[in-house]
């Protein structure tokens, strides 16, 4: 049992949600590269806040604009999309995993190496990028960047080979972990994915001119036609002669990282043939079907929720109604030097829809709960709004392992549902019931009959502890590195 003083302590409410990884955008051949890049990267911001960045090449020079902040902030004026000259761009938004939120960190990164320029953008992380990075640095290696990301730049520049696929692919297949790389270089756009395929990267195409980026939605804002998912393990390199397929990687099934489907991709995006709205739909009535509550109404949490909370009332009969309404203009306001501003954080985001929620028995719906203290913070804001019981329904199961393949996951100490019991999280959140999906639940909603322990469909390790790949730098020497030496002010 966790005291109310423990709670408020704990409170953080950028903390508590899962943070978004990262998303990339890559286009050939086409006069308005960097126009559409950034029309791209738009439509990806949910997969990053921190910074934005597009790298575009004129058939001679490269040009780089990275900015911190949102893509709208750095890319909304016409003098800044045409200092990005060339047919060929590519962008990057940005959410930390690795590197802190600093100019040196933000994507593309850019190196000169022998043959010509290469720019990178990265969604992932790299499980041994801290062991690579430490036995390149005692080689001679000159890291300008605390970020991952820079580790494939150095391992492709100290490549002996010929070609630069080749040298790539050299690269590339001493890294460990997930990811999901677009590049380009003097004549190629490039795109790589990881063996598992636990990062997305899909092929696009807008007035004959091939693009790569993380989810369909960022085609859809531009009119692109989709053409195919980048394949597990498979790299892409499109040049004036077309596109070519490289498969490096002996052929292994996939395992995309099952919180695209439940949180990270869009409403809107297709994955794998399926629509993310409708999956997310399929678990709130999967969740309906294995915890149901006598209740009045429905409310989703905002908007993370909305989906599952659809499914669930639609499966239950029971009405679904906004009982809490979100401040979509919200900025960092809250992070103030006071716990009292503090508190506050969760009522600048959400508030109370007390009409529909007052004398009510309510099934409060959201997609997961990391630490408790935001789901804390909206269940005592429903009673406080005259909810007469509070019915807490989570549509993925319980979060009991820490993610180090892009997802900004606390230490396990630090996830409610690895340090207590069922009992002790509906007693720290305070609600009436409290009930989570179950794996085999969540494997169904995805279209499975349950999940396959020998062959697991989907990369699912913050459920189950089943981490698909090597973890290197977690159980090495790096594990206690010190990435720089440099602390910048600002």
């Amino acid at each position: 049992m966790i005291s109310q003083t423990e709670t408020d302590a704990a409170f953080d409410p950028n903390a508590d949600r899962l943070r978004e990884e990262c998303g990339v955008f890559g286009i050939y051949g086409h006069a308005d590269a960097a126009a559409l890049t950034a029309l791209g990267l738009h439509a990806l911001q949910h997969r990053g806040q921190e910074a934005a960045g597009i790298v575009s090449f004129d058939g001679s020079r490269f040009h780089s604009e990275r900015r911190l902040g949102l893509v709208g902030d750095a890319f909304s004026e016409a003098s800044v999309i045409e200092k990005l000259k060339g047919p060929q761009a590519i962008g990057h938004v940005r959410y930390s995993t690795t590197g802190e939120t600093i100019l040196r960190n933000v994507q593309p990164l850019f190196a000169e190496l022998h043959g010509g320029g290469f720019a990178v953008a990265h969604n992932g992380n790299l499980t041994n990028g801290l062991t690579l990075r430490r036995n390149l640095v005692r080689d001679g290696a000159i890291y300008q960047s605390t970020s991952d990301t820079e580790v494939l730049l150095h391992l492709v520049a100290r490549s002996r080979k010929t070609r630069f696929i080749e040298r790539f692919v050299d690269a590339i297949r001493q890294i460990e972990g997930a990811y999901a790389f677009v590049g380009i270089t003097n004549k190629k756009l490039i795109g790589a994915r990881d063996p598992l395929g636990i990062r997305p990267l899909v092929l696009g195409e807008l007035d004959g001119c091939p693009i790569l980026t993380s989810e369909t939605c960022a085609l859809d804002i531009i009119g692109a036609k989709f053409i195919r998912e980048v394949e597990n393990g498979e790299i892409v390199v499109i040049s004036e002669s077309g596109i070519e397929s490289h498969k490096p990687f002996p052929p292994v099934a996939e395992r995309p990282c099952i919180f695209e489907y439940i949180y990270f991709a869009r409403p809107d995006s297709i994955v794998k043939g399926q629509s993310i709205y409708e999956r997310r739909k399929r678990m709130g009535a999967q969740l309906s079907l294995e915890a149901p509550a006598n209740a009045d109404v429905i409310v989703p949490v905002p908007d993370s929720g909305v989906p599952a909370a659809l499914g669930f009332s639609q499966a239950s009969g029971i009405p679904f109604e906004l009982g809490i309404i979100r401040n979509h203009y919200v900025g960092r306001t809250f992070i103030e030097p006071t716990q009292k501003v503090r508190e506050l954080g969760v009522r600048l985001k959400h508030s109370a829809n007390r009409s529909v929620v007052e004398g009510k028995s309510i099934v409060l719906v959201d997609d997961s709960i990391v630490r408790g203290t935001t789901s804390f913070k909206i269940v005592k804001m429903m009673r406080e709004a005259g909810a007469k019981e509070v019915h807490f329904r989570i549509s993925s199961p319980p979060i009991t392992h820490p993610d180090y393949y892009g997802i900004d996951t606390p230490d396990r100490e630090k996830l409610l549902a690895a340090t207590h019991t069922l009992e002790e999280m509906r007693q720290f959140v305070g609600a009436d019931s409290l009930a989570f999906l179950s794996v085999d639940g969540l494997y169904r909603a995805m279209g499975h009959e349950r999940r396959d322990p020998v062959r697991p469909q989907f990369t699912d390790h913050c459920f189950t502890g089943d981490y698909p790949t090597s973890l290197t730098d977690v159980v090495g020497e790096s594990a206690k590195q010190q990435i720089s030496l440099l602390a910048e002010a600002g």
